[in-house]
């Protein structure tokens, strides 16, 4: 977290290829410090091609990689969310207002080098991470793209996924990662509403998806320390409202009624509009990141199309 070596600004290492440098820069501290990158010059951003923000949850850095890729016409920032990747571990639940805290320092020390406000586009956990930033500070971001947020709360069988989040969640503290995360992927692989007879289904079997059953005793696993808070978000509807069509809620044409798809499409209709659809499924920015290739290609296209509009 050194500062002093910019003038009170993170203190930035050269880690990128000569044609596109990337710095990395840090802000917070102890168990709430995140990393984040800037791919190329914050000194080219207009206030028509403002520095873009990629950014998921618990997806890391790593992640946008393709899709930062397909943006050579601005400075991109990408980041590794609070208890991820290149971040301090810890196992203490992580709420979307202390993602949206963490969001809201990285563009403030963005809007320090003269880069700001910036375009957003978040994805998964990120989306509902940017929804609760936006609905407090509106003015930190230019447009953002909330693509695919799982949250259960505008949904008609709330009562009944919050209650299969919850015991993926009981899976994970008493059995482990490999018994919650296949209970998990079941889970968010579903299409349709959650029923009620849903919890009495037969557990999936770690093995199926690749994992052990074996539990390693650790806890800290990014993604069950969102979950499910995310799920949990309460959007404040009128709050974003005011962002009129400055807030892009967004899915993929390839989703099939999951949570996620279902999560922003409830809360674009809340605010009377359609869900924008971008090509591919909740991955189809992907380009071989963790194994998955979506439709890069052309949800760079969509997207580069939707943030100039």
């Amino acid at each position: 977290m050194s500062s002093d070596e910019a003038g009170g600004l993170p203190a930035m290492t050269e880690t990128s290829p000569p044609t596109v440098p990337v710095r990395t820069a840090t802000v917070g501290e102890g168990a709430a410090a995140v990393t984040y990158d800037v791919h190329g010059d914050l000194g080219t951003a207009t206030p028509e091609r403002p520095a873009l923000f990629l950014l998921g949850s618990p997806m890391d850095a790593s992640g946008f990689a393709t899709l930062a890729s397909h943006f050579t016409d601005r400075p991109v920032v990408t980041y590794d969310p609070r208890g991820a990747a290149r971040n301090p571990t810890d196992t203490a639940p992580i709420t979307a207002d202390e993602h949206a805290s963490d969001i809201a320092a990285v563009i403030a020390a963005l809007a320090e080098q003269g880069a700001g406000p910036v375009d957003v586009f978040a994805s998964s956990g990120g989306a509902v991470n940017i929804l609760r930033l936006v609905e407090t500070h509106p003015d930190v971001v230019r447009r953002v793209v909330a693509h695919e947020p799982p949250t259960a709360m505008l949904l008609p069988d709330r009562d009944h996924l919050l209650a299969a989040c919850a015991d993926v969640k009981a899976t994970y503290e008493t059995s482990g990662q490999g018994p919650a995360m296949a209970k998990f992927i079941a889970l968010v692989m579903h299409s349709g509403e959650v029923t009620d007879d849903y919890l009495d289904r037969p557990a999936p079997d770690p093995a199926q998806f690749g994992m052990s059953a074996d539990d390693d005793g650790t806890r800290t696993d990014p993604l069950m320390r969102n979950f499910p808070g995310c799920n949990r978000y309460q959007p404040d509807l009128d709050a974003l409202a005011v962002l009129g069509d400055r807030l892009v809620v967004a899915g993929g044409a390839g989703s099939h009624d999951e949570m996620a798809v279902r999560g922003g499409r409830s809360i674009a209709e809340a605010l009377g509009r359609e869900l924008t659809v971008f090509p591919g499924d909740h991955g189809g920015f992907l380009g071989g990141e963790y194994g998955q290739t979506g439709e890069p290609d052309a949800f760079a296209a969509r997207l580069h199309a939707v943030l100039d509009a």
